[in-house]
């Protein structure tokens, strides 16, 4: 039985993952940190509401066997570069740190299709320099997801819902197969599936993989 930390739980991945680590039974507790109360109740469930700007009010709660870490925002919802900074990359990369310092084994992230340090583009320069910092904090097994876009439900998003539109229809006439559009669930069930099934090591799941993993789930 296993202890899952999970961040970002509040989003559209984070929600379907939550809901999909709270009914398997190899879990037997599911610990979220998120910024203000959430009305969802489980017996398995514990939430902690958190300012994480205050890590030593928290950091010693970042304890157990797996953290998942799927946080994330945009520009337009940021406002600038050095907020969505904070959130996509400091956040992230220091509850990775502390959950590492407190002895968890595993770690799942949800990075992009193109993150690369070497970017020029800004979005995907941040996402590659945090795959390479969190790589070098060595935990036993380490799963970066680079997922294409996704589909939300209710997603709320104008450029989101127009990019599944386009990468559809390129699709349809033979173009970006291996980058098709991903519902949200799909990823979820395979940052699990991998998490339980893949040994020790580094990896980076692609696009095409993470399909394939989620239909073994």
């Amino acid at each position: 039985m296993m202890i899952a930390l999970v961040l970002g739980a509040t989003g559209a991945t984070g929600k379907d993952l939550l809901n999909l680590l709270l009914e398997d039974k190899q879990y037997e507790r599911v610990e979220i940190f998120v910024r203000r109360k959430i009305n969802i109740e489980h017996p398995k469930l514990i939430i902690h509401i958190i300012n994480f700007e205050a890590p030593d009010q928290w950091k010693d709660l970042v304890k157990g066997d797996v953290l998942y870490s799927c946080l994330g925002t945009t520009l337009k919802v940021a406002g600038s570069k050095e907020a969505q900074w904070k959130i996509d990359y400091d956040y992230q990369y220091n509850f990775a740190k502390y959950a590492k310092e407190n002895g968890v084994r595993n770690y799942v992230l949800i990075s992009a299709a193109f993150a690369s340090s070497k970017s020029s583009m800004f979005y995907s320069k941040m996402k590659g320099q945090l795959e390479e910092a969190v790589k070098k904090l060595n935990f036993a097994k380490i799963i970066i997801f680079n997922p294409p876009v996704l589909i939300r439900d209710n997603s709320d998003r104008p450029m989101e819902k127009t990019s599944v539109k386009m990468i559809r229809f390129l699709n349809n006439i033979g173009l970006f197969r291996s980058h098709a559009p991903m519902h949200t669930i799909d990823l979820a069930k395979a940052m699990i599936f991998c998490n339980q099934n893949l040994k020790d090591g580094v990896y980076n799941i692609s696009a095409s993989s993470i399909f394939n993993y989620a239909k073994e789930y």
